[in-house]
This record gives C-alpha cells, sequence and structure tokens, in this order.
C-alpha cells in the first residue's frame, strides 16, 4: 500500500516536450484539468500529496516519476537518459529530504529513467533503453542490493520506456503488451494480454487496491476487471500527446 505522493504541476512549456509521433500539440489548460483530476484521485485513494510548482525551463517535468526511485528503504535521484530533463532533479533532493533519510544518486555517464523501474515488493526489473543504459542499470542494481534489494534488467528494442509495455497490478499480474509479451523473465506472472490496438494502456496504474485505467481502452479495462481489479478510469488524452501515461504523473511510496 502506498502513503506518500509528490506531483509536479505542469507547465505552460508541456506544448514544447519531448514527443516520438506527431499526435498534436497538448490544450495546457486541459492538461492541468487532467492534472488536477489525476491529483484529486490520488488523494481520493489515500494518498497524502504533495504537489511540486512547475518548472517552466523544463517541458518534460510534470512527468516526476522519471526523476527519482522511491523504494521502501531509499531514494534514488535518477540521471535522465534525455539531456534536456537533467536539471529536474536539482530540486528533488530537498523535497525527498522530507520523507527519506537515505538518498542515493546515479551519476553519468550512467542514465537511468525511472519509467524504466517496474518494483514488484523488494525485486525491481529495469529496462535498457534509450533512456537506461547499461551502466546507469548496474548503478541502481548497486544502491538496490546495498539496501537489501534485489533487480532484473531487460532489453528493450521498440518501446519508450519498460512501463509503456508493462505494468505490475500486484497479486503476481502483470498488463502486457507489445515485445513484452515473449519476455522470458514476465511469463512466471498471471499476464494480462493487451491488445495492439490499445498498447497504450498498458501504462496503468495500481494504487491501493484500485487500478487507474487511462480512458479510451474498454477492451482493456474489461480484461483488468475480469481478473478481479476495480478500476478507474482517467482523461489523460494531453500528457499522451507528449509520450506521457499514468504512473509518469507521480511518485508513490
Amino acid at each position: 500500500m502506498f502513503k506518500y505522493s509528490i506531483v509536479r504541476t505542469p507547465a505552460w512549456s508541456i506544448i514544447n516536450g519531448l514527443r516520438s509521433s506527431d499526435t498534436g500539440q497538448p490544450d495546457y489548460m486541459l492538461a492541468l484539468e487532467q492534472h488536477s483530476t489525476y491529483t484529486a484521485t490520488l488523494k481520493r485513494l489515500g494518498l497524502e500529496v504533495k504537489i511540486l510548482p512547475p518548472l517552466e525551463k523544463y517541458p518534460d517535468s510534470t512527468f516526476i516519476e522519471d526523476v527519482a526511485l522511491c523504494t521502501k528503504k531509499c531514494a534514488v535521484i535518477t540521471s535522465p537518459g534525455a539531456e534536456s530533463r537533467r536539471g529536474e532533479t536539482e530540486s528533488l533532493y530537498t523535497v525527498l529530504l522530507g520523507y527519506y533519510k537515505n538518498i542515493e544518486k546515479i551519476t553519468l555517464p550512467g542514465t537511468v529513467e525511472t519509467g524504466d523501474i517496474m518494483m514488484d515488493g523488494d525485486h525491481f526489473f529495469i529496462g535498457i533503453s534509450k533512456r537506461t543504459n547499461i551502466e546507469g542499470a548496474d548503478q541502481m542494481i548497486r544502491i538496490l542490493e546495498k539496501n537489501g534489494m534485489t533487480a532484473t534488467k531487460v532489453p528493450l528494442k521498440n518501446m519508450l520506456h519498460l512501463k509503456s509495455g508493462v505494468s505490475f497490478l500486484e497479486n503476481n499480474t502483470l498488463l502486457v503488451a507489445g515485445e513484452f509479451k515473449q519476455t522470458e523473465v514476465f511469463k512466471k506472472f498471471k499476464r494480462i494480454l493487451v491488445d495492439e490496438e490499445e498498447s497504450y494502456a498498458a501504462n496503468s496504474l495500481w494504487i491501493n487496491g484500485k487500478v487507474l485505467v487511462p480512458e479510451g481502452f474498454p477492451k482493456t479495462r474489461k480484461k483488468i476487471e475480469s481478473a478481479g481489479f476495480e478500476t478507474i478510469i482517467l482523461d489523460v488524452s494531453e500528457f499522451r500527446k507528449v509520450d506521457g501515461g499514468l504512473s509518469c504523473l507521480s511518485l508513490r511510496f
């Protein structure tokens, strides 16, 4: 169960955020509205939410998950693979001191974005992607092992991040899309397979007994509910335009 969450209000500059496809420019006011609904949902699910102010200099800074890993035993400030995002970490150390005594840091040439890290209890799966390199993953593994946790590296070929295509829903269950349907290490889990046309919904988010699912993916929602989970539908259309999803928008611990 999660007790705390940290979110960052979208900056107006989100309209210039990184994107891998041309799906249109985000509507800033609608993004603010969607972020507010997301934050209210976290509170409704019992989380104490800290809302950080926007960072106009960093268009992607609302995707706060990527810049820190918050575990039961330590926090780790990452080293984003996207060079334009590296300054986002500077102000986060002081914020995390309000929750953790033990704060570690990934350093260059290692790169890690937490969108590439999926937690299963005290074990972590770390995607090796365009944003997370082997050096960064190895640094993260050393930190986790030092603190009594373990990790497995998972290579990516097509997805932006690991959690773009696989999400842990608790109860030994994964939501899986695309290339990860064939990933051997995930075959030991109960798997909910996401149809190709709904692959974006693979980034759904378990929080305290409920699964947040992006709006517009009814097949995936039905599969999740058929597996015994209660769902909450949230519209994150404006964040999708800049390669963001439900998990990206918060730190949860």
